[in-house]
């Protein structure tokens, strides 16, 4: 659905935002385990961030991590990075508390990515390759309206 929504955008000329370009704050590499996590923060009830889904999910970012590693970056500012290499009609909003963090994604924009730093990415974390839906069913049902 996203693909085709894309293509549209870019054949009438309009910008894209992508949704929650840092996964949640999955792709940050601070959620390394569920207690990670506030008692009260609802990602602990999204399918993403449950069980087997956790644990799958965490090993994509683990492989993110090591690729931000040799990039000499944060893992959110490779996954913002990668995000702009998309093509320059994306405009990725990432949600921030700190400045901090709004200093560390706007460094994204320094990051340059070459063919083969998307090809490995693409490899890492292919699309679709997230488990678990982005909502719980009833959230779900919501968006697909």
């Amino acid at each position: 659905m996203e693909a085709e929504i894309l293509s549209t955008c870019r054949e009438l000329g309009i910008g894209f935002v992508p949704y929650s370009p840092l996964g949640r704050g999955f792709l940050t590499g601070k959620i390394q385990k569920i207690d990670d996590l506030e008692a009260n923060d609802w990602r602990r009830h999204g399918p993403r961030f449950q069980g087997e889904n956790f644990e799958r999910n965490l090993a994509i970012v683990h492989r993110l991590e090591a690729i931000a590693r040799q990039k000499r970056c944060k893992p959110a500012q490779l996954a913002l990075a990668w995000v702009l290499a998309q093509g320059e009609d994306m405009v990725p909003i990432p949600g921030t508390k700190r400045r901090t963090y709004l200093e560390e994604n706007v460094a994204a924009l320094q990051i340059a990515l070459n063919t083969e730093d998307l090809v490995e990415f693409n490899k890492v974390a292919p699309v679709g390759s997230t488990a678990g839906a982005r909502y719980p069913e009833s959230g779900m049902a919501a968006v697909n309206r």
